[in-house]
């Protein structure tokens, strides 16, 4: 169980839970949170199949963040061709308060696995700015040699070394 207060909430990370993914499913539907997460919402098979496989996946260190006592969303890491990713999703009645930034500093201090990658569309500042806040950098090198995304979406791809 690992938490972190400041003046204006406490933000508390902690094992998933079945009656968590209901409030995770509205989050991800949202279409302004997906927009600006570049990242279709799901239908709720889809959804419940997708966090079936999460939550089977010993690979896969995936948590729940709450702030003060509610699901303010979750915050997974995974192994993608070798490399360590890392990504979140915060419900948008969170936003711009530093849930997280606060989340991630507190993930990954439980994480030893390093680099770690965190791939965020272009167009999505807020995340950028939390990743930047948690020490990750623009891995340029990288992006040079991904292939564009077939949707368009621009994408930059960032790098947490130590």
């Amino acid at each position: 169980m690992t938490e972190d207060t400041d003046a204006r909430h406490q933000v508390r990370l902690r094992a998933v839970e079945d009656g968590d993914l209901d409030v995770l499913f509205d989050h991800q539907a949202d279409p302004e949170a997906a927009e600006m997460a570049a990242f279709p919402a799901r239908d709720r098979e889809r959804f419940d199949a997708h966090w079936a496989k999460i939550r089977l996946d010993d690979t896969v260190v995936s948590r729940i963040i709450q702030v003060d006592g509610l699901v303010a969303g979750s915050i997974n890491s995974w192994q993608d061709e070798g490399q360590r990713l890392v990504g979140y999703w915060i419900g948008r009645e969170h936003w711009g308060r530093g849930v997280a930034t606060n989340a991630l500093t507190l993930f990954l201090s439980d994480l030893p696995a390093r680099p770690v990658y965190a791939h965020v569309a272009a167009h999505n500042t807020g995340s950028i700015r939390v990743l930047q806040k948690c020490g990750f950098q623009r891995d340029r090198v990288q992006e040079t040699q991904a292939p564009k995304p077939e949707d368009g979406i621009e994408e930059f791809i960032f790098v947490l070394a130590r």
